[in-house]
């Protein structure tokens, strides 16, 4: 089942909108917002651009299916801009990340 009425309330919240401030955005009703967020009607096609459009994210990402759905569109705009990149520089970003995933990896095994 998909949950996308917590996916637009979750995101709509990190926003600091009311579901006045989001209808507004996307040209919709408070009410719909409501019913969408409490998984009582589903947001059609057009919608649901409008609302990954207003949160910078993509459809799938609300939708929650996809191979990219947790990513949002600027965590993508970078992978895609990564692959772009020659070999060489692409493979010396990689160790600056492994890098930093390391560090924090092992800052939370040890607490610090």
């Amino acid at each position: 089942m998909l949950h996308i009425g917590i996916k637009i309330a979750e995101l709509r919240k990190q926003k600091g909108w009311s579901q006045n401030d989001l209808a507004k955005a996307i040209g919709a009703s408070r009410d719909i917002i409501g019913k969408y967020e409490r998984n009582e009607n589903t947001p059609s096609l057009e919608m649901a651009q409008k609302l990954a459009e207003v949160f910078g994210v993509t459809v799938d990402f609300i939708l929650g299916k996809g191979s990219m759905a947790r990513y949002d569109k600027e965590a993508i705009k970078r992978l895609e801009d990564i692959e772009h990149l020659d070999p060489d520089t692409r493979k010396m970003l990689f160790k600056v990340i492994d890098t930093f995933l390391r560090d924090a990896k092992a800052r939370q095994a040890y607490g610090s």
